[in-house]
């Protein structure tokens, strides 16, 4: 089922079907949450190096099959984007939270990012919420 989708979302993006981009999105299809490089380097196995991890991960943002999670320790993690996103054209409109004792990202898609009305001359092109806290699986611990 999943090898199906893998196929399915590369050759849906015009992204030519390799076995890094096929293991790394396998990767996320798997996980819950988001991933950091460093996540996807460990789970995919040494067959692939950083700077295969790091093509794939760039290929997948500029086609819109993922989106990035920026975290106030200034490292970034990764997270499928849904059916609405393009190529260019990111809609992460949602609440991304992280957890402070286990670390994981996951995406409030249920909580809309509010509007903001920003001062004349002013364009917004991007407005990113980051909640940190304590997740529901910690908090049940």
């Amino acid at each position: 089922m999943i090898d199906s989708k893998v196929t399915e979302l590369l050759k849906k993006t015009q992204l030519s079907v390799t076995d890094g981009r096929r293991r790394i999105l396998e990767l996320f299809l798997q996980h819950e949450g988001a991933l950091s490089h460093g996540d996807i380097e460990k789970k995919a196995g040494e067959k692939f190096d950083r700077v295969t991890v790091y093509r794939t991960l760039q290929a997948f943002l500029e086609k819109g099959l993922i989106h990035s999670i920026p975290s106030s320790d200034n490292s970034i993690r990764y997270a499928l984007c849904k059916e609405e996103c393009s190529e260019g054209h990111h809609r992460d409109d949602h609440v991304h939270f992280i957890c402070n004792q286990c670390g994981n990202a996951t995406c409030l898609e249920e909580l809309v990012v509010p509007s903001i009305k920003l001062p004349r001359g002013y364009t917004a092109q991007q407005v990113e919420v980051l909640v940190s806290g304590i997740c529901k699986s910690c908090s049940s611990r």
